[in-house]
């Protein structure tokens, strides 16, 4: 029997390893067809999954019932699979370079529990050759077997849009790649089980690794370009939303918009393809500038808050201003990478005492990661508002909320351009 057909008689397991964003919606989506064997490191996270809660917050109880899957932080239990799913986050350190200690950190732990016939697939981001260069020297040393010969083993990259109820995991067409063709076609069969699109094979493991780093770099590129416009603009004194709506009446105009680029992808993924770019002596260096225009923007907006603060008689020193809103994108908990950090660090270097709040955080986290803690609700008068993200919880405020939040000459920052302009405060906009 195929490897495909003894998961599909339930005579062998699945395993993924790393419960995250992308790893537990793929597991309970596998447990729908298949047994598995969910592994993650942090045990107050298991703990809740046992219990049928989305640490994310992405997903409902619902989405647990009817599942053939048992969670586990003991790596000992990976043996009991032949398919084996690594889906954990792959960042990068101080320096912009890839930290891959994580993701080779888990394919030792997994590497242990490799068998004759197995197949391990890497699902995290990474640059092209990694998961033969990098993560497959390890799968070997820790098992003793050889890949291609005793064990298979594929790349399909994750696409999941965090928040998105629309385009959820089942309905994202995959792209998977195996290191034979065989290889390929087992691997495909079993996402294809989930996945109503089907898969697309790439035609080698370098292909399926670079498509997925470009995703998220080309997006890149086309928000710094926006955020460069906005700069440019602002200093022209026009409305960088309304020369974006006017262009967009063009069929192949695209429609990007400025912001505040984080997250554990677009603000993490470039950085991957640049260092193996220069590793082979290119300097990458469209790639390189639009990172730096988007790392920019929150000492940009910082910058212009301190000179409607200032224009507005109030000294910053003595200002409090309210930021609404924490998390790296719109209607999601996550706060890994949020650029929101750095535009507080950019205020308090101007002495502006700063609260935050957001709906979606955990206040645990934030003090956690970084060491700031929310507040549940105003308190006081501001000097300014910002609403750095578009939660749904903020879309139905009205201007005068925010007037009611303020001292005389109310600011209100919308990052988001949630709200329109008004002459009822001092409006500012990307």
């Amino acid at each position: 029997m195929t490897i495909f057909n003894e998961l599909k008689a339930k005579k062998k397991s699945i395993s993924v390893t790393g419960l995250g964003y992308v790893g537990l919606p793929l597991a309970l989506e596998f447990a729908r067809h298949f047994r598995v064997i969910g592994f993650d490191i942090n045990e107050d996270r298991v703990a809740m999954m046992k219990q049928g809660i989305d640490p994310s917050k992405e997903l409902s109880k619902e989405a647990f019932e009817g599942c053939d899957i048992m969670f586990t932080t003991d790596p000992a239990d990976l043996s009991d699979a032949h398919f084996h799913i690594i889906g954990v986050p792959t960042d990068i350190d101080d320096q912009k370079k890839p930290d891959l200690n994580p993701l080779l950190k888990a394919s030792r732990g997994v590497g242990k529990a490799l068998k004759p016939g197995d197949y391990i697939i890497y699902e995290s981001t990474v640059y092209p050759g990694c998961t033969e260069e990098d993560c497959l020297p390890e799968l070997e040393k820790a098992s003793g077997l050889k890949g291609g010969i005793d064990f298979m083993y594929g790349y399909s990259p994750e696409r999941i849009n965090p928040g998105d109820k629309e385009r959820t995991l089942t309905k994202i067409l995959k792209v998977i790649s195996g290191n034979t063709d065989e290889a390929a076609e087992q691997i495909g069969l079993v996402y294809s089980t989930i996945i109503k699109p089907g898969v697309f094979k790439a035609s080698s493991i370098k292909i399926a690794e670079a498509a997925k780093v470009i995703e998220n770099t080309q997006r890149d590129i086309n928000i710094a370009l926006m955020n460069e416009l906005a700069m440019i603009f602002d200093k022209m004194e026009i409305d960088t939303q309304e020369v974006l709506k006017a262009a967009g009446t063009k069929w192949n105009f695209l429609k990007f918009y400025p912001g505040l680029v984080g997250g554990h992808c677009i603000g993490v993924d470039p950085y991957y393809l640049t260092y193996k770019a220069q590793k082979l002596g290119h300097i990458p260096q469209m790639i390189l500038s639009g990172r730096k225009t988007n790392e920019e923007m929150p000492s940009f907006v910082a910058k212009k808050l301190i000179q409607f603060l200032i224009k507005a008689g109030k000294n910053p020193g003595n200002s409090r201003v309210l930021i609404m809103g924490i998390t790296f994108k719109e209607n999601v908990s996550d706060i890994r990478n949020t650029k929101v950090i750095q535009l507080i660090k950019e205020l308090e270097a101007y002495s502006v005492k700063v609260d935050i709040m957001d709906p979606w955080a955990s206040g645990a986290e934030v003090m956690h990661e970084y060491k700031y803690d929310l507040v549940n609700a105003p308190s006081g008068l501001y000097d300014a508002v910002i609403v750095a993200v578009s939660h749904e919880q903020y879309k139905d405020l009205t201007i005068d909320y925010f007037k009611q939040l303020q001292h005389i000459e109310p600011i209100l920052f919308d990052l988001k351009s949630l709200y329109h302009p008004t002459s009822e405060l001092k409006y500012w906009r990307l």
